[in-house]
């Protein structure tokens, strides 16, 4: 791997997986990955691809169909309300003991947030968000099976509103499907999170320790999701809609729209490689800001967006209040095409 060191990172160093690497090292705006797909940082033509279709419902990571049927969408939004409620009253209580922030980030931050936030549900669906569950598709299987059959409305004791979806399911097909939500609810905010408020302590470098480093830790995040956004490519499949908007587009050829390129090309942004929080001071609403897309667009755009930054800066000011140190010399993003672009690093609380 090739290491890429930039002001943008303020004397830290950043080795990208080889295929990210490849496309940041690409000037043009429009250019083919592979025999089937073409990728997209054009800030005007995304967005003709963005209008020139519907999302498909298998486009989208969290609503695709679940248990043999699409989600539709009135319990979509019973997802994204009960979530926000979750959410709200987790980050209303005392957060747990620091020492789960201490470990390998990302990860230590998802359980320690899924910990924050989900850790009242009852036995069996608790486990729905573990990360040693949710990385073994038979373990996966068995807690699955185990919540379909849960007594849910009988049980006694506190639960989140994500976990009344699936005791009020009317049968077995709909509590599948709320158990389904549930694990991509959780997993998609947690991982969201975590990995943004490890990319913005990581971008921060050693200003983090200085007084006055958290005066505006709102900026510090928009700035982050502008240089290393977690949804940083984002998928449509081919067809006719999309073969009159460039030459490179044929009907066969899916669409890779590319937000970590457009966001840091130097026709949309001043200084594009620079890390600079300032840019945002003032700014009302981000999302209008020309060439700046953080959580997708409409139709596919994050359901959980109104509640990442929050979090995130929730989850940043326990981590400063608790001296979270960074102990890795060099961070490093391994990063598949599908996968949450988020920087590892070592860290200990209360050092």
């Amino acid at each position: 791997m090739e290491e890429i060191a930039s002001a943008a990172v303020r004397g830290h160093s950043v080795v990208y997986a080889p295929r990210i690497q490849d496309l940041l090292a690409r000037e043009e705006k429009v250019f083919r990955i592979d025999a089937t797909t073409v990728g997209v940082s054009d800030c005007d033509l995304i967005a003709e691809i963005v209008a020139a279709r519907p999302v498909l419902s298998t486009e989208r990571s969290v609503y695709k169909p679940a248990a043999g049927a699409d989600i539709h969408h009135d319990s979509a939004t019973r997802t994204i309300r009960a979530l926000g409620q979750d959410v709200m009253a987790g980050i209303r209580t005392p957060p747990p003991p620091a020492r789960g922030l201490s470990g390998a980030w990302p990860y230590a931050a998802t359980s320690y947030l899924r910990q924050w936030l989900f850790s009242s549900d009852p036995l069996p669906v608790s486990l729905l968000s573990k990360r040693g569950v949710t990385r073994s598709d038979t373990l996966s299987r068995i807690v699955d099976r185990a919540v379909t059959v849960w007594p849910g409305s009988d049980a006694e004791g506190r639960r989140t509103a994500l976990a009344e979806l699936i005791s009020s399911a009317s049968d077995t097909r709909d509590r599948r499907q709320a158990i389904a939500m549930y694990r991509r609810a959780t997993a998609t905010l947690c991982d969201g999170v975590a990995a943004l408020a490890g990319n913005a302590l990581w971008l921060m470098g050693p200003a983090r320790e200085q007084e006055g480093a958290r005066n505006d830790l709102t900026t510090v995040l928009w700035e982050t999701l502008r240089l290393l956004p977690p949804a940083w490519m984002l998928f449509r499949k081919g067809g006719d809609a999309y073969t009159e908007l460039h030459p490179e587009i044929r009907p066969e050829d899916n669409v890779a729209l590319f937000p970590l390129l457009m966001h840091r090309h130097p026709d949309y942004w001043s200084d594009p490689m620079e890390f600079r929080p300032e840019r945002w001071a003032g700014v009302a609403d981000p999302e209008k800001t020309p060439a700046f897309m953080p959580f997708g667009f409409d139709g596919a755009r994050c359901w959980a967006k109104h509640l990442i930054v929050p979090l995130a800066e929730r989850l940043l000011t326990v981590a400063f209040d608790n001296r979270l140190v960074i102990r890795s010399p060099q961070q490093e993003t391994h990063v598949p095409l599908r996968s949450l672009l988020s920087v590892r690093f070592e860290a200990e609380a209360g050092a």
